[in-house]
């Protein structure tokens, strides 16, 4: 999957409308980003990538391009 398509879906978990994101935006400045956001994206790992995903990790992440980065790799 690539970038793009990675930005797709974290818009969609976050209820976005499609193109809102960018890689180099910061997640605290997103109003969408809450604590129901985040235990969806840790769900959204899991379920669409296979990859475990932890609070303390996510908290670590700052922009979308963090995100988009570890589920890419």
């Amino acid at each position: 999957m690539n970038h793009n398509e990675i930005l797709r879906q974290i818009e969609d978990v976050l209820d976005m409308s499609e193109n809102d994101l960018t890689m180099d935006m910061e997640l605290a400045t997103l109003d969408e980003y809450d604590s129901m956001a985040k235990l969806s994206l840790i769900v959204m790992c899991d379920d669409d990538f296979n990859k475990k995903l932890s609070a303390e990790q996510l908290n670590d992440f700052k922009t979308v391009a963090d995100i988009v980065k570890f589920l890419a790799e």
